[in-house]
């Protein structure tokens, strides 16, 4: 395309030329200077072709006398170039000094690459643990570099575990607006300094600037939510920001776990309550089934009840057994809490259902099994072989072990992976 641009272009010339050869060929013209008492006399063809060959002459001139000049300035830019090439490749290696050295030197040539070398510099600098040789070389930078001085301060502060002053070196006016990889430093320097609800908010921007992967911003916005939820200070903002989340969020264990402590915090018992039945229904977790035995005594009846109708769908799992042994318990109805133990325990319940055993023993006076439930938390914690308790003979431990066929809401027989 260049070549044909060219070629165009010296053909117009010639054109050009030529129609103005024929026009002087035809009248020549007439030129009069007079300098000094003296008068020169030529035709206009001379006079253009003369004043030609004079500017042609003095641009040889200049160029013959910058020679030198331009010469050592394309010196100096290929030597930059080289050492800004050896020493960002210093620094992907490890050579952290001989990088911060060769970047320095490029960066001090003044050339368009002087961010790009100070900021490397700089990092390099961080990375032997020179933290005040890399503050200085982003002071460098002053207010010519002011966005990359503001990225690069903030991502050395957040390496630091300084959110803070991550967050001050972003919000300098002279660094405004800021761009993607701004935008990602300025949220998770508010994540990190307790400001998880504005982390959030700025997850729009980060999607519509691309400023990260979908799959990892994704995974920030349910980490973020999670955070943000169990920052609220009060019932009323805790209530704001459940609201405010999607659908599909208000379904996830952790999202949904930390509103039920949050509540269950503020003694906001129901709303904790329903928030994990709602979940539940929409999806089984294990984690999340496990978490509703735990929550402050309220409604206890109505709670039972719920986890109850889990059990024909899910009969083997020990994080629902064990809720209704809890739920048992506190209501007072420790037969009934007992069985679920041993069938939680049977269902590999672990550590906790033992646990939860030893304190129900305790509680009915049968200080030997007590102690022996506690000596088998221990070792279930510690993955070692537990011991039978005794007074439970071969029937039962059969029929607490025994595999159970699960349905799904329909009736119908799950099949077993």
């Amino acid at each position: 395309m260049n070549l044909f641009r060219n070629l165009l272009f010296w053909i117009l010339l010639a054109l050009l030329g030529a129609i103005a050869a024929q026009l002087l060929l035809a009248d020549p013209g007439y030129v009069l200077v007079r300098f000094r008492g003296y008068d020169y006399e030529t035709t206009v063809a001379t006079a253009v072709l003369g004043t030609i060959v004079v500017l042609v002459a003095l641009w040889l001139l200049w160029k013959l006398l910058t020679l030198p000049f331009r010469s050592w300035r394309r010196h100096r830019e290929r030597r930059s170039r080289a050492r800004l090439g050896e020493g960002l490749d210093a620094l992907h290696r490890g050579h952290y000094d001989r990088a911060e050295k060769l970047l320095v030197q490029a960066a001090d040539a003044g050339d368009d690459a002087e961010a790009g070398a100070r900021v490397a510099a700089a990092h390099a600098a961080a990375a032997r643990g020179d933290h005040a040789a890399a503050q200085a070389q982003l002071a460098a930078l002053g207010e010519r570099h002011a966005v990359a001085r503001a990225i690069a301060t903030a991502e050395l502060a957040l390496d630091d575990h300084r959110p803070t002053d991550a967050l001050v070196a972003l919000d300098a006016p002279a660094a405004q607006p800021l761009p993607p990889r701004g935008l990602a430093l300025r949220a998770q320097a508010m994540a990190a300094s307790g400001q998880s609800a504005q982390a959030y908010g700025l997850l729009g921007a980060l999607r519509q600037q691309q400023a990260m992967p979908p799959a990892r911003l994704d995974e920030l916005q349910e980490r973020w939510a999670e955070a943000s939820l169990r920052e609220a200070g009060d019932a009323n903002v805790l209530a704001d920001r459940w609201e405010g989340l999607p659908k599909s969020l208000r379904n996830e264990p952790g999202v949904v776990g930390a509103y039920a402590e949050r509540a269950a915090a503020l003694r906001w018992d129901e709303a904790a309550t329903r928030a994990i039945e709602q979940a539940l229904d929409a999806r089984w977790d294990e984690g999340l089934a496990a978490r509703y035995g735990t929550l402050p005594v309220a409604r206890l009846a109505e709670r039972r009840a719920a986890a109850e109708r889990w059990l024909p769908t899910h009969p083997a799992s020990p994080a629902l057994l064990l809720t209704l042994a809890r739920l048992a318990r506190a209501q007072g109805q420790w037969p009934q809490a007992e069985a679920y133990l041993h069938r939680a325990i049977a269902q590999g319940a672990g550590s906790e259902a033992w646990e939860e055993l030893g304190h129900g023993f305790a509680a009915h006076g049968e200080e030997a099994l007590a102690r022996q439930s506690y000596a088998n938390a221990l070792l279930a914690a510690r993955g070692e072989t537990v011991r039978e308790l005794p007074g439970r003979d071969l029937r039962q431990q059969i029929a607490d072990s025994a595999a159970i066929e699960e349905r799904d809401e329909h009736g119908l027989p799950r099949l077993r992976g």
